[in-house]
């Protein structure tokens, strides 16, 4: 039994692993795939755009699809859709059917995540033996996301971008034949009810045209009727999904939450912290690699310990600086990391691409703000709400930071080609990071001040 329960953990674990792998993968790749169909920066990043909106897009509908048709089935499905997908991206002739494969891999990923994490919490049921689990499971995330820049330039550099999409293929093999046999098959639902999953593809398809829109507004003189088009397409579909979440019996979301301000600051600033992360990762792959050449492998290796220090905090410090600040105060801390790492890639760069500035910039960043800032907004997102909805406010959650990460690229896409040469991102793409990163760090500052006491529990506690 038990070590079925194991196998089972490891078959969820895999699957949530090279989901959080291609996130990250794709990063030190970016410049070979620009290089090799001839594309411009803000042409590019539609791949990572893509990707990250309709994962944000779908994390919530593939949650209900779990709980509705079947946790197994819908990992299962998600599992070969992203095979699939990454089989087609790896194989793609052009940089528009290689952006369409990598959409798909983003619904792919929405659909395994909450699966998974379901598969997980219904098979350890004893408290102490689901935290470990989750812990495990949650560590795969971590590793995954960690390694994804070292692979992603050690793979394309010795074997071409197109790899970083294959190594998925046989890796799913083996978990789809894995979980076929080993996982249980979901009881019969009694409930007649369904969730209004039109809500969820309307939400997709008006972020979907907002983040289109925001990329085109450089061109506005060339294409204002489309512009205008699009504007008016995006009000109506927003007010059709408010309208659908009132009256629906069982809505996607439960509007309930947002009359938690606490809850509404940290989703909101987790949007700002998506975007931030997101634009940040991008832009770094592209400085690292066209402006200080070096190559996909040299850049993996050169950023992979600040994933090293980021598991080892995590591990040995964070809980330390957990006892001694509250929740938002750990928050506000990590925020300013951030913003001290966008300043010291701002710094970077004005002083003709200073490796040591860039360096202590990816230690702010990936190194500490990162894990700091994911870990207590993941605990404020749920403050002030009933138990019962925790759930659905940490999927919220998750789906806020991934529409931040397309939307904020969009918005990135405006200013990220520079003028001058010699340089491959404005000065202009790095001062709208670090808005994102002050926007983030005022909000929840400000909502420390006025609403938390500073004899507030700890993070620890909460």
């Amino acid at each position: 039994m038990i070590q079925r329960k194991n196998l089972i953990l490891a078959i969820a674990s895999v699957g949530i692993f090279v989901e959080a792998l291609d996130i990250a993968i794709v990063n030190l790749a970016i410049p070979s795939i620009q290089s090799d169909y001839g594309l411009s920066s803000d042409k590019v990043q539609w791949l990572q755009t893509l990707y990250v909106l309709l994962y944000g897009g779908f994390l919530i509908i593939g949650g209900k699809l779990s709980d509705l048709i079947g946790k197994k089935n819908i990992f299962i499905a998600g599992s070969v859709l992203f095979m699939l997908t990454s089989l087609g991206a790896g194989l793609s002739p052009s940089f528009e059917l290689l952006a369409f494969f990598r959409a798909a891999q983003g619904i792919g990923a929405a659909l395994i995540m909450p699966s998974a994490f379901s598969i997980v919490t219904h098979t350890f049921t004893e408290p102490r033996e689901r935290a470990k689990a989750i812990g495990i499971f949650s560590s795969f995330a971590a590793i995954g996301s960690g390694s994804g820049l070292a692979l992603g330039g050690i793979i394309t550099t010795f074997w071409g971008w197109h790899w970083i999409f294959f190594i998925n293929v046989p890796v799913l093999t083996a978990i789809i034949i894995l979980a076929w046999y080993y996982l249980s098959a979901d009881p019969a639902k009694e409930s007649k009810s369904k969730p209004d999953l039109i809500s969820g593809f309307l939400l997709v398809l008006v972020l979907l045209m907002l983040s289109y829109g925001v990329h085109e507004l450089g061109g506005i003189r060339e294409h204002y009727g489309m512009l205008i088009a699009l504007t008016i397409a995006v009000i109506v579909g927003t007010k059709i999904i408010l309208h659908r979440l009132k009256v629906q019996k069982e809505p996607l979301i439960d509007m309930s939450l947002f009359r938690s301000k606490a809850t509404v600051t940290g989703i909101g600033v987790f949007l700002l912290l998506g975007a931030y992360f997101t634009g940040y990762m991008f832009i770094l792959s592209l400085l690292i690699q066209k402006d200080m050449h070096f190559t996909a492998a040299r850049a993996g290796v050169t950023l992979v310990p600040f994933s090293l220090l980021s598991a080892l905090f995590a591990k040995f410090a964070l809980p330390s600086v957990m006892k001694r600040l509250n929740v938002w105060q750990t928050g506000v801390f990590g925020m300013s990391l951030m913003v001290g790492g966008a300043g010291f890639l701002l710094g970077s760069v004005l002083m003709n691409h200073n490796l040591i500035l860039l360096l202590c910039s990816a230690a702010c960043v990936s190194g500490l703000g990162m894990t700091i800032c994911y870990t207590s907004l993941s605990v404020i997102s749920v403050q002030g709400i009933p138990a019962k909805h925790y759930g659905l406010a940490s999927s919220l959650a998750s789906t806020s930071y991934f529409l931040g990460g397309g939307i904020g690229l969009s918005i990135l896409s405006l200013f990220i080609i520079a003028k001058g040469p010699g340089n491959s991102v404005s000065n202009s793409a790095i001062i709208v990071l670090c808005i994102y990163a002050l926007a983030a760090l005022i909000w929840l500052a400000s909502y420390t001040k006025k609403h938390v006491s500073v004899q507030s529990p700890s993070l620890a506690g909460e």
